[in-house]
């Protein structure tokens, strides 16, 4: 099957969410393009570092030769390499690729998109199945482990990266559209509705299905999609010590309140449940999802937008149960949450969805990737007591025991994840509607899109965010009629100021709204707050009853020993003066502390004073996502106040 421009929908965007249907359509690759500042940084870091990182580390560990064995007739239990679910990193891989390659054009990159798909199209069975752990000799019959084997979560990935490549390169002859038909008619043969009735244990195929649905034309997909969301929570999985709510299967997603089990089959679930009741219209079942969202991040998401505080089962604990030296807080779980917070500002237009993907981004996604992009966070803990080991450049690490950034884990879900979402980020910029255009996230970029009545709009954002909170639009195109532009305004911004054609006025958080015939040259100054400030945390958070944190603008930032003054021991001594707010120093924050004095008695517990106090100076503090960059340390973002 081939998909060519007739195929698609008439404005389709260039991104990783096209729904047919709610309050915002998205603006795409070839829309959008970011041209500088934080976040180009990281995209460049993706290509030359990233990138090429991940594909040496692709065939060194096997992963991708799995395919290679496989069509060759010789692949079998023992000499298949990496775990159940290593095929999806190459397709996670491929998908990164795919949306570098709709960035930019990349004569070598295009050949090892190619020659990859040609190993997998070599690996594919007869009636379309791909899996490199199942259906061999030796090895477990097909769909014979559906709770743990990963095989329509694998489906699920290399669909995604079909779907980046139908909307970069419509029309393409590599192949790959084709082998991804190919297993989706086949899933929906087998768990159609008088097929197997069960799920997947890890939830990611239906927002795949739907994607590729959307990408291809072809609804079979969506409501193979809507079938698993609805047989979820029925108890079609097996129980166990962790129990169903481990993949969501303790009870229907309509009945769910809050967000439970493991932190990024929840996420992924609610974007696929998010995808199926925007396509067919099931006002009741996004309502649920608004719910869930809703007292998720109420409480049970960390002040970096982190979720996960579990790590036996990567799973969100109880309400306000958020330890921040225990925390998980997986990066897979922060790019899950991103797509999922997207699907609902897509769905209903709410502004806080766009401010939990600014926090998730800025203190999560950020942070997982070293500076050069050859190194990654798999967990991310808000606390660490004592200084790590650098990891071994050339040696795979235990996923959340590597204490510093490791070059490739034993399950490496998490470098090819943030290499796609780097790779599609500037489809997450803005999106648009019959009234206008939205500016959801800030970062200098090109906006140029054809509003629903025809209206060519062209913009320009300057910015230095969130180094400076001013953010300049200027309007490069002459309007025929009005419209309307919005910029989002955060939660955190209070005494934001819109100014127009040098005419300033008070915004407040939401958004901040411009109507009018814009011509050509016309300038829109959005100025945000970024004094840092304390953060209280919610009394029932036990484990940070009596601290705050710092922020400034988006920004979390974070002590590290390497900051202490002399003598100084550890961050687990230090306690900040909360009477004495932050200044902003340069490219650091600083807060005045107090050096706390071991006391004298043997016994921790008593009447004994626990409040003496040594040297106080002035200590500073960094961006959370610059922790461990200049070697071992320790770190915390909540600090004990006084």
């Amino acid at each position: 099957m081939t998909i060519t421009d007739s195929n698609r929908r008439l404005n389709a965007p260039v991104a990783p969410a096209d729904p047919s249907r709610g309050t915002l359509r998205p603006l795409g690759l070839g829309e959008v393009r970011i041209t500088g500042g934080f976040w180009s940084r990281m995209q460049s870091v993706n290509v030359t570092g990233t990138l090429p990182h991940i594909s040496h580390w692709l065939e060194r560990e096997g992963w991708l030769p799995n395919f290679d064995l496989a069509a060759a007739g010789t692949l079998t239990s023992d000499n298949r390499r990496g775990r159940e679910f290593s095929d999806s990193e190459v397709y996670k891989y491929l998908e990164a690729v795919a949306w570098q390659l709709g960035r930019d054009d990349d004569p070598h990159l295009e050949k090892q998109f190619r020659d990859t798909v040609t190993r997998l199209a070599a690996a594919q069975e007869p009636d379309g199945y791909l899996n490199t752990n199942f259906g061999r000799p030796t090895q477990d019959p097909r769909w014979s482990d559906l709770a743990w084997g990963h095989e329509l979560y694998c489906a699920g990935h290399l669909f995604q990266a079909a779907v980046a490549r139908i909307r970069t390169r419509p029309g393409s002859d590599d192949g790959l559209i084709e082998i991804a038909v190919r297993f989706a008619d086949l899933i929906c043969e087998v768990f159609g509705a008088d097929g197997i009735q069960s799920v997947c244990g890890h939830a990611e195929v239906e927002t795949a299905l739907v994607e590729l649905g959307r990408a291809t034309g072809d609804n079979r997909y969506i409501e193979q999609a809507r079938l698993f969301i609805e047989r979820r929570g029925t108890g079609t999985l097996p129980d166990i010590e962790w129990g169903r709510s481990y993949y969501q299967d303790d009870m229907p997603i309509r009945q769910a309140e809050v967000m439970r089990g493991h932190a990024v089959r929840a996420n992924y679930l609610a974007s696929g449940a998010a995808d199926v009741a925007t396509e067919t219209g099931d006002t009741q079942l996004l309502g649920a999802l608004t719910t869930q969202w809703d007292n998720t991040v109420a409480r049970r998401t960390y002040v970096t937008g982190g979720q996960g505080s579990h790590h036996q089962d990567e799973a969100f604990g109880d309400d306000f149960e958020l330890p921040p030296d225990r925390a998980y807080s997986e990066t897979c779980a922060a790019i899950a949450s991103v797509q999922f917070s997207w699907r609902m500002l897509l769905a209903t237009g709410g502004n806080r969805y766009g401010d939990l993907i600014e926090r998730t981004l800025f203190n999560v996604v950020a942070t997982s990737p070293s500076a050069d992009g050859t190194a990654f966070y798999y967990a991310n803990t808000l606390h660490r007591r004592t200084p790590g080991e650098a990891a071994d450049p050339d040696t795979v690490s235990p996923r959340a025991e590597a204490s510093l950034r490791a070059p490739w884990f034993e399950v490496s879900c998490c470098p090819p994840n943030v290499a796609r979402t780097l790779a599609s980020l500037d489809a997450y910029i803005a999106t648009a509607d019959a009234d206008g255009v939205q500016i959801h996230q800030f970062a200098p970029a090109s906006i140029t899109t054809l509003l629903d009545n025809g209206e060519e709009v062209a913009l320009a954002i300057e910015t230095d965010y969130p180094r400076s909170g001013s953010v300049n639009v200027r309007v490069m195109r002459d309007a025929t009629e009005e419209w309307t532009l919005r910029l989002r305004v955060p939660s955190w911004a209070g005494g934001a100021q819109l100014t127009v054609n040098g005419s300033a006025e008070d915004v407040g958080p939401g958004y901040a709204r411009v109507r009018r015939r814009f011509t050509a040259g016309d300038t829109i100054t959005l100025d945000l707050p970024m004094t840092p400030r304390f953060t209280s945390p919610d009394a029932r958070i036990d484990a940070v009853r009596g601290s705050v944190a710092v922020e400034r603008g988006p920004v979390v930032y974070a002590l590290e020993s390497n900051d202490l003054p002399t003598g100084w021991r550890d961050v687990s001594d230090v306690v900040v003066d909360s009477s004495t707010p932050p200044q902003d120093i340069g490219d650091r924050v600083v807060v005045r502390a107090a050096r706390r004095v071991d006391p004298a008695e043997p016994w921790p517990y008593g009447e004994h004073d626990s409040g003496a106090f040594g040297d106080e100076s002035s200590v500073a503090l960094i961006p959370y996502h610059e922790w461990a960059e200049r070697g071992p340390s320790s770190m915390r973002i909540w600090i004990p106040s006084r």
